[in-house]
């Protein structure tokens, strides 16, 4: 839709940008913006901004750029700024030819600095970093005013010159606003507006030794623009008068600041900090690890972007922080592959099962419908010979009451296949292990059902031995111990990693249509779950599967114990 000329309904944000096209200001525009940090891969929680940026600008037939806040050029690398815009495009949206960076703007917001200081606005503060903090104050104590504060004006231009022409070390002088040191709001007591970092950027290289801090230039980014709506999460509430501050001490173009509610998802870490030194420590093996909460992560791991931009759906966007229970998400992404990822046979670990009755040799063929849930996915044949697989658990040699599966002497269906009867068990001789069962079919049940009407209560899933695949299998789990402790302060990262995170199976075999499964292709594991073909190490006829979510729902019984 081009405009919203009725705010009922919508959440705050819209209602607030509804509003501003009804009255005209801005001329009725409506320019949105994504600014992350190039310093790591994007998470699920990014995803919650920049879909929310992205929508708006679609909704009220405006624009959305994408600008990179790359003033740090000790953290920031390609890497990061490719895999941002692939996570992005990935999720459906595109910035068309509005793809910028702070640092295209960088002798701008220098020019900007100095106009500053001729305002009397700015000084040149040789005070270290911890004396800065030091002379800051606390919540309940003002700061006290630096001893470079009083510089004049004339000495403040040649200072900042001669940092920007690299003659001091990092460290040694920041340019710092002149706003109140007695403020009660930290982020105005004459704030650090550039520093020196003598490093190499990843676009400018060593052209600048002196970098504009974020605040900076984050709020002049978004006047040289034209944004309209500046729309932050909640952390940068405190620093929105800074951003007016700064745009008002300059007599420019005035954005406004809109402040919305951080995600935060059960048993997820969503700190880049954090996730930062999950990778560097070794717990995952890169960024794109499928136990991962970054965009890369999920991807790898089988999410689709409809399930997630569906997750952002019925989260929200609210004022205030809130927990969503990682139930939902699980939900959301099962709700949209059981509608389009096709059904197949893998058999996790498998036990041996002859067909004693079977004709030797003999090879059959059996239509299989590839998700019931979609009539145009077809059907495929699966082969079905004397002996086959199927799961060690799914046989008990002396079963518990509602058992319902293979045991001596029980009758069971193997899926799409015949009636087969447990006749016995071979073993082990010295460790007792179970080897192989031995059955017998029962050729008048061709294609799972008993022509005599007789019913059993099991079926299992199996795969034909002479046609299996073997293929490498991981189960996820989450990164995150329970309970949650990840926004506990106190709590030491390394002792909140679950080590069980990532279980890996080997000798799983898989019915042969999986051979050569794509990398990135999704499917419903028959009785198993819903897993996705590694992008990385999968390879044809060595196929490894990432387990995306398991076919448990607990979302249901959440939903309706909160009343929802």
């Amino acid at each position: 839709m081009a405009t919203h000329e009725r705010a009922e309904g919508l959440d705050f944000v819209r209602t607030k940008v509804a509003e501003d096209t009804r009255t005209g200001r801005y001329d009725g525009r409506v320019h949105t913006r994504f600014p992350p940090e190039p310093n790591g891969y994007l998470h699920i929680g990014h995803a919650k901004a920049f879909n929310l940026n992205f929508s708006i600008a679609e909704e009220f037939g405006g624009l959305c750029n994408l600008r990179f806040d790359d003033t740090n050029p000790t953290a920031e690398e390609t890497e990061y700024v490719e895999s941002i815009m692939e996570d992005i495009h990935w999720l459906g949206y595109d910035w068309g030819d509005r793809l910028f960076y702070a640092s295209d703007y960088f002798q701008q917001l220098y020019d900007y600095a100095v106009d500053l200081i001729r305002r009397g606005k700015a000084y040149v503060c040789d005070l270290c970093p911890d004396d800065i903090r030091a002379y800051r104050g606390t919540l309940t104590e003002p700061g006290k005013n630096s001893p470079y504060r009083d510089r004049t004006i004339e000495e403040n231009l040649d200072l900042f010159e001669r940092m920007r022409a690299g003659e001091f070390p990092d460290g040694a002088r920041t340019l710092r606003a002149k706003i109140d040191m007695s403020s009660p709001n930290i982020n105005l007591r004459d704030p650090v507006i550039y520093r020196i970092i003598h490093a190499e950027h990843h676009r400018t290289g060593d052209k600048w030794c002196i970098y504009p801090m974020y605040d900076w230039a984050h709020g002049l980014s978004d006047s040289i623009e034209g944004v309209t709506h500046s729309i932050c999460s909640i952390e940068f509430e405190d620093h929105r008068p800074l951003y007016d501050w700064f745009l008002d001490a300059l007599e420019v173009y005035h954005p406004q600041q809109i402040e919305f509610a951080r995600l935060y998802v059960s048993r997820l870490i969503l700190s880049k900090r954090k996730l930062l030194q999950v990778v560097a420590r070794g717990h995952v093996d890169g960024w794109d690890d499928p136990r991962m909460p970054t965009l890369a992560g999920l991807r790898r791991r089988g999410y689709t972007p409809e399930s997630i931009r569906e997750f952002m759906r019925r989260v929200g966007v609210a004022k205030t922080d809130s927990e969503i229970d990682v139930a939902l998400l699980e939900h959301c992404v099962r709700e949209d592959l059981n509608a389009q990822a096709p059904r197949v046979m893998a058999v996790l670990n498998p036990l041996r099962v002859i067909i004693e009755n079977y004709p030797e040799g003999q090879v059959e063929e059996f239509e299989a419908v590839n998700n019931p849930e979609d009539p145009e996915a077809g059907s495929r044949t699966l082969p079905f010979s004397r002996v086959v697989y199927i799961e060690r658990e799914d046989f008990e040699e002396d079963p518990p009451k509602k058992f319902f599966r293979l045991a001596p002497g029980r009758e069971v269906r193997l899926k799409h296949a015949y009636f087969v009867r447990c006749k016995s068990v071979v073993k082990d001789e010295s460790t007792g292990e179970i080897l192989e069962l031995r059955c017998t079919y029962d050729p008048e049940t061709k294609g799972g059902d008993a022509p005599d009407g007789r019913r059993v209560k099991g079926t299992l899933h199996w795969v034909s031995a002479e046609h299996a695949v073997d293929a490498e299998v991981r189960i996820l789990d989450y990164l995150l111990r329970e309970p949650d402790p990840e926004r506990d302060a106190g709590a030491e990262l390394d002792d909140l990693i679950n080590p069980t995170s990532r279980t890996v199976l080997t000798g799983c075999k898989v019915e042969p249509s999986l051979a050569d499964a794509p990398p990135g292709g999704r499917y419903q594991f028959l009785r198993q779950g819903y897993f996705c073909a590694d992008s990385v190490d999968s390879k044809p006829g060595a196929p490894v599967f990432n387990r995306t979510v398991s076919l448990r729902d607990t979302w249901a019984k959440i939903a309706k114990a909160g009343g929802r």
